[in-house]
């Protein structure tokens, strides 16, 4: 509900007559109402008026010199910051046509000369009353936006720390540190943030695309929460029957968060997700998996991170061998670029994997 101020803020209302009688009468009847009139002889004068002062209502004549009541008229409906404040012609009886294309430029109401001190004043307290009523249903409008908005953010909360507490589960299944995932988290930002600045990619990568990545990279794993922790952890080669197994972690993380998905709007979040987990494992020229996509066909987040999953991988200690120094793991990496990894970004890589956790 829109709580009421103890005291509403006295209605500003400009008149706008080139006829110095007719503002001075208007002005005595609107301050008789107790409002607070504001006198302009012309359009120009109304504009700089309006850009000082909030107003609830405009009175306007429409024969003025220089710029007309039609053409103020016009100005403030067009601009989204005006066009809610109610305009008043004031008109003659003697021209129809003035008070039809009042209308037809949206304005909301007339009044005719000479004045009629209760007509004006009836009129008046009409337009205030829906400018009022009309400001309480936009506020109403905003609150209910901001607060199915935080209900939704409060969802997409809610269902993110469900899938990192699954993310936990595989990471302990496959042995992983947790530092793992934070580190492929924050490379994974660290190399977006370089290729943003790069002729080849900052059309692609925005802000928006970093700050995303950074959520998504860690659920690149999720589908190891179904592959044997014996089978994840074995320190001897695997057989060709257990890499067919093993190879299926990107199908089955891709398919828990196509099933998430189904049940909300996360944005792009969890199609990042989605593209990250089932094709981290394709490589550049084809011979990755699940499907041996190859080249622009892979998803770029995808491309990112192959890249800091396999730095990462061998920059940590496993069950079955020491870690790589970094310098070590890039010349590891060197041997499979262009095989597996977008050339392009595995230069601008090799320029910045120093800032590399």
């Amino acid at each position: 509900m829109i709580k009421e101020n103890t005291k509403k803020e006295v209605p500003r209302i400009l008149i706008v007559d080139d006829v110095e009688t007719n503002r001075f009468t208007l002005r005595d009847i609107i301050s008789d109402m107790g409002y607070k009139p504001i006198l302009a002889e012309n359009g120009e004068q109304a504009l700089r008026v309006i850009e000082k002062f909030k107003l609830q209502l405009v009175i306007s004549d429409i024969a003025m010199p220089q710029m007309d009541g039609f053409e103020l008229c016009k100005i403030l409906k067009d601009n989204p910051e005006t066009r809610d404040i109610p305009i008043i012609f004031i008109s003659a009886f003697d021209n129809p046509e003035d008070i039809v294309k009042g209308f037809e430029l949206e304005g909301e109401d007339y009044i005719t000369k000479p004045f009629i001190p209760e007509v004006v004043r009836a009129r008046v307290r009409v337009h205030l009353k829906l400018y009022e009523t009309n400001q309480e249903l936009l506020e109403i409008n905003r609150q209910l936006q901001t607060s199915v908005q935080d209900q939704l953010q409060q969802l997409e909360n809610e269902r993110k720390k469900v899938l990192y507490a699954l993310i936990r589960i595989a990471r302990e299944n496959a042995n992983y540190e947790e530092a793992h995932m934070e580190r492929i988290s924050y490379n994974c930002r660290i190399l977006a943030e370089a290729m943003q600045l790069s002729a080849k990619f900052g059309h692609l990568i925005s802000d928006t695309f970093i700050d995303t990545i950074e959520l998504a990279a860690p659920l690149c794993d999720l589908g190891n929460i179904s592959i044997p922790g014996s089978l994840l952890q074995k320190n001897d080669s695997l057989t060709d029957a257990e890499k067919e197994i093993m190879h299926r972690h990107t199908i089955r993380g891709a398919e828990i968060l196509s099933d998430i998905k189904q049940g909300g709007d996360f944005n792009n979040f969890l199609q990042m997700s989605i593209d990250i987990a089932k094709c981290h494992h394709e490589n550049w020229d084809g011979s990755g998996y699940p499907e041996g996509i190859k080249g622009e066909e892979i998803p770029l987040s995808a491309q990112i991170v192959s890249i800091v999953s396999e730095y990462c991988a061998l920059t940590e200690k496993r069950t079955y061998r020491d870690d790589y120094s970094r310098d070590d793991s890039l010349e590891i990496m060197n041997q499979d670029n262009i095989t597996k990894f977008n050339p392009d970004i595995y230069e601008i890589m090799q320029k910045i994997f120093r800032q590399f956790h």
